[in-house]
């Protein structure tokens, strides 16, 4: 082999650049003494999960563009399910990295800690990127935390480029994945039509009517039961059976009356998901719901690695610590997915169907 094609082989090391990758363990530039083993192993987990977070972003924000579009076909559904069951499954993973943190001890971490000095966890750029993306609103966050105005805060102290906040802001200012996901359900074919058509607005009320219809006779039914085996009275279970009714009306009726497009369709490819043409849609769904599920594992898995590493100390950035991370658990971004599961009725409760044969496998509708 010739010089020339010796040192113009792609190797495995030149291909990861690990060089570069290997060298980014020795803190920040200013360090003395080096770290210790436990300081590298603290930095080597929290790069790991960068790395990680990259990716879940870029995942993210493909599956944002495809679902951006005013015609999803089935084939880019699937892609759309690829994406984010990936993303899943790294969070899955990521909950499990904290493990690793656990072989030290607090004393080892204490060792080291005053090295971090007011550096938090809150700053990472890429984490509130992926809590962007997804449409988690401020009003939502512990506190009603602003990350935007504490990236901006952090840019004009030069402790981040311009190049990162404006990639934040982007992003921030984006429509999230929640928005493009509730554009979509509004354009499901609920019976057969779909919302340019002339007798849609009545179609789709006429089904939520006949919906609720069947969650009062589901409750009449289990409210005559309980009462039947002496089990409670009707006094005692009425009343909160009842209160159900009450929050889906006001979950599917917007203050003017009008159904809610979106959760009526959120509803039909939840009830009608044995369906052919909705199989996909229903797929999707579950995929949102278990990446949500799996953030939130991270999150409750982080929480107790840092209880068990420091207690109940403050943060390096001046946060309350385990209670903030606590907080955070209880973060929901995808709501009207987890809500509509209360609403359900059995299978052979749901309104009869009408034009099933729109929902046949698929035929071309253009």
């Amino acid at each position: 082999m010739s010089n020339e094609a010796s040192s113009s082989r792609i190797t495995y090391g030149n291909y990861l650049r690990l060089p570069d990758l290997l060298s980014l363990q020795s803190g920040p530039k200013e360090y003395a003494p080096p770290p210790s083993n436990h300081e590298m192993h603290f930095i080597v987990v929290h790069q790991a999960f960068e790395l990680w977070f990259k990716l879940i972003l870029r995942e993210l924000e493909e599956a944002r563009q495809k679902m951006s579009k005013q015609v999803i076909g089935e084939a880019q559904i699937q892609l759309i399910v690829q994406h984010l069951e990936r993303v899943s499954e790294i969070f899955r993973l990521l909950a499990q990295q904290w493990k690793v943190m656990e072989t030290m001890s607090p004393i080892d971490f204490l060792s080291f800690r005053d090295r971090l000095g007011t550096s938090s966890g809150f700053e990472s750029w890429q984490l509130r990127q992926i809590e962007f993306v997804m449409g988690l609103s401020n009003e939502d966050r512990v506190g009603n935390m602003d990350p935007l105005e504490h990236m901006r805060k952090l840019r004009d102290e030069g402790k981040i480029s311009d190049e990162i906040f404006d990639e934040v802001e982007r992003v921030a200012t984006s429509p999230s994945l929640n928005d493009v996901l509730h554009n979509w359900l509004s354009r499901t074919p609920i019976h057969g039509s779909e919302p340019k058509g002339a007798a849609d607005s009545e179609i789709v009320t006429n089904y939520i009517e006949e919906h609720l219809s069947s969650m009062q006779a589901q409750i009449d039914g289990y409210v005559q039961h309980a009462t039947s085996i002496g089990h409670m009275t009707e006094e005692q279970i009425r009343p909160r059976l009842e209160a159900n009714i009450s929050a889906a009306r006001e979950f599917f009726f917007d203050s003017n009356q009008i159904v809610r497009r979106d959760r009526a369709g959120l509803l039909f490819i939840e009830s009608y998901r044995h369906l052919p043409l909705l199989s996909w849609p229903q797929r999707l769904l579950d995929c949102f719901i278990d990446l949500e599920e799996s953030m939130l594992l991270f999150r409750a898995h982080h929480a107790r690695m840092v209880e068990r590493m420091i207690g109940r100390r403050l943060g390096t950035g001046g946060s309350p610590g385990v209670d903030y991370l606590d907080a955070t658990s209880s973060y929901r971004i995808f709501k009207d997915l987890w809500n509509i599961r209360t609403l359900l009725v059995k299978q052979s409760a749901t309104p009869d169907l009408h034009h099933q044969d729109y929902y046949d496998f698929y035929r071309s509708r253009r």
